[in-house]
């Protein structure tokens, strides 16, 4: 077997790539960096994967861009190339964001909304893959699914299912 395809980047699509950097920055605590003026920014979310002891391993964590709907680049053509304009409702990016032990989604999802994003959801778990999870949309029409696992949630390592008993705090909704 050939060793496979891996994800290398994904953009996130915007009209303001600037108002996006800042937006990044303040939601998540992500450095964000200026690539190319007004067209183009890398997210650099930091630091290491951790290893199982809680130290970091020497993988770093992955990349991400914010790309101007506009003029995304690269492209062979010097000129902006059509689609130039977001995707006018329905499903867009949609990623998934490990939150860490030491942030929380209420201060994502406050902090998102705040600066003009939409909440669809907090305080749901899905037993699938055995994790708290919270949701919303960026002012550009990209969904976040904010993630992390609760202390007493086992998942099967094959299935990835939940095994045994596990809580969730007083109203939340279980999947």
């Amino acid at each position: 077997m050939t060793y496979p395809n891996i994800l290398v980047f994904v953009d996130f699509p915007t009209t303001d790539v600037n108002a996006a950097r800042a937006y990044y920055a303040e939601v998540f605590n992500w450095e964000v960096e200026d690539r190319i003026k007004d067209t183009f920014a890398r997210i650099v979310p930091g630091q290491n994967f951790l290893k199982d002891d809680g130290t970091q391993s020497e993988i770093g964590n992955l990349h991400m861009g914010v790309s101007h709907a506009a003029n995304a680049r690269p492209h062979p053509d010097p000129n902006p190339t059509e689609p130039t304009h977001m995707n006018p409702g329905g499903r867009a990016t949609r990623a998934w964001i490990m939150v860490s032990e030491d942030d929380s989604f209420e201060r994502i999802l406050d902090t998102a909304v705040r600066l003009g994003g939409t909440e669809l959801w907090r305080n749901h778990f899905w037993t699938e893959f055995g994790g708290a999870n919270a949701s919303f949309i960026d002012p550009w029409g990209n969904q976040f699914m904010l993630w992390q696992h609760l202390p007493d949630a086992e998942t099967d390592d094959d299935t990835h299912q939940v095994v045994g008993d596990f809580s969730v705090p007083d109203g939340w909704t279980v999947e």
